[in-house]
């Protein structure tokens, strides 16, 4: 075994395998235990169809015996994907299709004999805003009369979190980042309107199983595992699919979620801060763009539709949601909307601290920007412009910001229930802040506006 490969500290609990870094190329091995399975997934065809659906990485074998332990079977080179992201970060529609993804992986599977092992949210990822499954590993061989042994798991990342997001609050995706594998099921029954129990499906996959699960909790468990046919287990997955499918975004707004409806740009200041920043973009031309406080991308576009691969990150659930279901409708590629409180970032969670990883340690991007945000740090939450700063430099190589005067309506907003106790919130404390960690390449005025756009490089 090489000294530079490096095992992912996610990848553990798996038998099967795991996840291994040699450099910077990630490769998977497979163990001797799994040979059976992995060798069904891919002569039976099922490996073949779910990648022409675009359901599942690619990968290619790998002529090495230079395997992570004696346990090897094979070594695998999963397709690449750019950027992780967690379920904690995901709006409605991208949990839903995520779910509705994992299920018609299950149906396929099953018509050629297979059968998912988990159904894990972390097994998927978005690729041009589609869910994609990332575990080659997750399937094993259908035995007839074998319940579904991922049914709980599913139940716990999908139905609870959703059933609660659209029934209570849209944040509580964020019970994710408590609990690692997925919504206790008597958490989410406890939370839920007593109406909901009046609904067969969420009665039978949430409310039930929970109070099942309760009563088989203290008590030893049956050697004999309940049999279930084929068509039961079919009639299962069709069960479930048609709750996803009836779990309907609820009809509400937030503060910012029509942002871009409700402006003070004036069209020629709006179309002059266009043109600026897809100007800067092209004579940077970074690979990756972390859009912060993105919106419904309005400005993430300008990068994505230049061929760079775009992270859109905003606090609004509901703007991530618009955002997505614009990538959806229109196909776009290389854009991910993602939900983030860049003031309470997304940390590095499960054993050890280390099995999801946190927002800085996915990055840095290329270029970071962040438009009509500084007024929210400073103002809104009280951050110093050199925090700001101090933090952008951890994020991405290159900046454009955008500085927005305390004479702005914006921030003469924000100031209007509260004091004024921002006296150093100018023009100059604001470079002389930045200077500490970037470099300021271009300051442009934004036409009719007394906006400015920042080119900054990291020092």
């Amino acid at each position: 075994m090489k000294k530079n490969i490096k095992k992912h500290p996610s990848s553990f609990r798996d038998p099967s395998g795991f996840i291994f870094a040699d450099q910077e190329t990630i490769f998977r091995q497979i163990n001797q235990s799994y040979q059976s399975d992995y060798q069904q997934l891919m002569n039976s065809g099922l490996y073949q169809k779910l990648v022409e659906k675009k359901l599942l990485v690619t990968h290619q074998e790998i002529k090495s015996t230079n395997f992570y332990s004696d346990q090897g079977y094979k070594i695998i080179q999963p397709q690449r994907l750019n950027f992780i992201s967690y379920p904690y970060e995901w709006c409605f529609g991208q949990l839903k299709a995520a779910a509705l993804a994992t299920l018609q992986i299950q149906k396929t599977a099953l018509n050629f004999k297979m059968s998912l092992k988990d159904a894990s949210s972390y097994n998927l990822q978005f690729l041009n805003g589609q869910p994609i499954f990332i575990d080659t590993l997750s399937f094993e061989k259908y035995s007839v009369g074998q319940p579904w042994v991922a049914y709980r798991q599913f139940c716990q990342h999908f139905v609870a979190p959703l059933a609660l997001m659209k029934y209570k609050d849209l944040r509580l995706n964020q019970l994710f980042r408590i609990f690692v594998d997925g919504v206790p099921l008597d958490l989410a029954s406890s939370l839920l309107p007593f109406s909901t129990k009046f609904k067969f499906s969420l009665l039978t996959h949430l409310h039930l199983h929970a109070k099942s699960q309760k009563h088989f909790a203290d008590k030893s468990i049956n050697k004999k595992t309940k049999k279930m046919n084929w068509r039961a287990l079919r009639g299962l997955i069709d069960s479930l699919e048609n709750t996803i499918n009836n779990l309907e975004l609820p009809k509400s707004h937030t503060e910012w979620g029509e942002y871009y409806s409700f402006t003070n740009y004036s069209p020629t200041a709006f179309e002059d801060k266009k043109n600026i920043i897809k100007n800067l973009l092209k004579e940077i031309r970074p690979k990756t763009v972390w859009d912060l406080g993105a919106n419904d991308g309005l400005f993430s576009r300008l990068a994505s539709q230049q061929d760079i691969e775009t992270i859109a990150f905003d606090i609004d659930l509901l703007a991530v949601e618009k955002n997505y279901r614009q990538i959806v409708k229109n196909k776009e590629k290389g854009l991910l909307p993602l939900f983030i409180d860049l003031t309470n970032p997304s940390p590095s969670l499960g054993w050890q601290n280390q099995e999801r990883a946190s927002l800085l340690k996915r990055g840095p991007a290329e270029m970071i920007m962040a438009l009509a945000l500084i007024h929210h740090f400073t103002i809104s939450n009280n951050t110093p412009f050199v925090k700001s700063a101090e933090f952008f430099s951890q994020l991405g190589h290159s900046l454009i910001i955008e500085f927005i005067p305390k004479n702005d309506s914006k921030v003469q907003k924000l100031l209007a229930t509260r004091e004024d106790i921002f006296s150093d919130y100018n023009q100059i404390a604001f470079e002389n802040a930045f200077k500490k960690y970037f470099l300021i390449k271009k300051i442009i005025k934004i036409k009719d506006s007394n906006r400015i756009i920042y080119l900054m490089e990291k020092k």
